[in-house]
């Protein structure tokens, strides 16, 4: 299956029974991206988490008693 990633537009090639190829065809909302644009925007995220001035934010969640 050839796939491209979103941020490069690189295209690969990805083995068609893959758990990955899968979750792309039965979900097309899914988006592909490369192994070195992934390891990039980590490297890059743990590097701003380094800082200090890194926020998360996320939604509160209420614990219902129901």
């Amino acid at each position: 299956m050839n796939v491209k990633c979103v941020i490069c537009d690189k295209i690969e090639d990805i083995l068609d029974y893959s758990p990955e190829a899968k979750k792309l065809r039965n979900r097309p909302i899914h988006t592909y991206m490369c192994q070195e644009c992934s390891t990039r925007i980590e490297e890059k995220t743990k590097a701003r988490i380094a800082t200090g001035n890194f926020k998360l934010y996320r939604s509160v969640t209420k614990d219902d008693d129901w």
